[in-house]
């Protein structure tokens, strides 16, 4: 299969780029890794009049960490780059646990962070990892900038906040208080497959064990990453234990709303949720109990 025809620009600034948006609006692609956008346009599902190609614009592509532990990351900075970055493993657990799950080695040198985000795929990892660490993203157009916080990036199936006319040109992950343990896992049919079900889990415990926050994300558990704040609520307050464990489990099954594809069914999906649920609280309040 090959595109329809299209127009390709590639500017080599943030400036440049904005401003091919602002020209062809609606009739502009933005293209980052390719990895999603490229296959959809060979089968022409997506026809784009206008292709603006991301690749070389170096002012988007990296990783730094302020002072107070705030870590910034440019929207076209590679999957596989911050899989072996320093600060990401040792900084931002979750992300550095969740990349090697995300297709394979080839596809995850081209893919970048803010292509995936930005294309809301609901059976994606890294969108789960943005609602679950509390990030936020930062959409520019033309003559301003604006910040969103991720759990209202995403609106609908492989639709976010962003407008026509701009660019998500970095993420920010804020620091992880102390005694805080996290947990991604996930079950596809096959390593690099898209998952049937995953979940991530952040847990924070006080001196004496007790759960004073916590958070649970789920993919391809709706039309967007779904958070299910009030399974989580129950940790608050408590301790670890498989019995709590399990209540949770059956409490985020009533807030997902997976959908029967020709992988599974609504109903195995749910039952993997529960499971996969139980298994990341254990691992998550393990390391939220272990010293650093």
């Amino acid at each position: 299969m090959k595109p329809a025809p299209f127009v390709y620009i590639a500017p080599t600034s943030l400036a440049e780029a904005l401003a091919a948006l602002a020209e062809h609006g609606t009739d502009a692609s933005l293209l980052a890794g390719g990895q999603s956008l490229v296959p959809v346009m060979n089968f022409r599902l997506a026809q784009p009049a206008v292709l603006v190609d991301l690749n070389r614009i170096p002012e988007l592509d990296y990783v730094r960490r302020e002072g107070n532990g705030l870590i910034h990351m440019g929207s076209m900075t590679r999957q596989r780059a911050l899989e072996r970055h320093p600060l990401i493993a040792q900084y931002a657990p979750l992300l550095h646990e969740t990349i090697p799950y995300i297709a394979h080695p080839q596809i995850r040198n081209r893919g970048t962070i803010g292509g995936s985000l930005a294309h809301a795929d609901p059976a994606a990892e890294l969108p789960v990892i943005l609602l679950a660490l509390d990030g936020r993203v930062q959409l520019q157009k033309t003559g301003g900038a604006r910040w969103v916080n991720g759990r209202d990036f995403y609106t609908d199936l492989f639709t976010t906040a962003r407008a026509e006319d701009e660019i998500l040109t970095e993420i920010d992950l804020p620091p992880l208080p102390p005694r805080t343990g996290v947990a991604f896992t996930e079950v596809a049919r096959r390593h690099g497959d898209y998952a049937l079900s995953g979940v991530a889990a952040v847990v924070t415990i006080d001196e004496r064990g007790v759960c004073t926050a916590a958070r649970l994300v789920y993919l391809n558990a709706g039309d967007t990453p779904i958070s299910a704040t009030q399974a989580a609520a129950l940790l608050v307050g408590g301790q670890a234990g498989e019995e709590v464990f399990t209540a949770v489990a059956h409490a985020a099954q009533q807030e997902i709303t997976p959908t029967t594809d020709i992988h599974a069914t609504a109903e195995y999906k749910r039952h993997l949720a529960k499971v996969l649920t139980v298994r990341a609280l254990h691992t998550a309040f393990s390391r939220a109990n272990t010293p650093e």
